[in-house]
């Protein structure tokens, strides 16, 4: 007999959360890819106009978090990550379909992303829509001064779609 799956709870974060968030981070983003933030440049982005944070938590711990942004009509997920080792539960998915009710909600009409080449995220990000809409080269810089690609999707929003 397998446990029942526990319920992913999601809520609004805020600065007083980065902290944790600058954890789960260290830990989902690989830093051979240059990928994660650090703690002032979220605190720098949470305190501008249109941006806001989502937290997933399971028992009252974080597992996951995404931070994202309206601006001029589009929105942008800047930010996802959940702890590797609760990775393919649905946490990613929760945030993900989140961050795209937030979007509409804030009647953003497509909704972007960048992605690392090669990031294992792109099958979560295709499964919600998002189709690759451009390339930006040697876009991450890794801890050893390597580059990566990044690949840029976007997805229509509802609000966008004529009814």
């Amino acid at each position: 007999m397998s446990a029942a799956p526990r319920t992913i709870d999601l809520r609004p974060g805020d600065a007083t959360d980065l902290p944790a968030v600058s954890v789960v981070m260290g830990q989902a983003f690989d830093p051979r890819y240059g990928e994660a933030w650090t703690l002032n440049q979220c605190l720098g982005m949470l305190s501008l106009g249109g941006v806001w944070l989502t937290l997933a938590e399971q028992r009252g711990a974080l597992t996951g978090f995404a931070l994202a942004r309206t601006v001029a009509g589009d929105g942008e997920l800047l930010l996802l990550g959940v702890r590797p080792a609760l990775r393919g539960r649905g946490i990613g998915a929760a945030l993900l379909r989140s961050v795209i009710a937030d979007a509409e909600a804030r009647e953003a009409e497509r909704l972007h992303l960048e992605v690392r080449a090669g990031n294992d995220a792109v099958h979560l990000y295709r499964a919600h829509g998002f189709v690759k809409v451009g390339e930006r080269r040697s876009y991450y810089r890794g801890v050893t001064g390597q580059s990566f690609d990044a690949h840029t999707f976007a997805r229509q929003l509802s609000v966008g779609r004529l009814a």
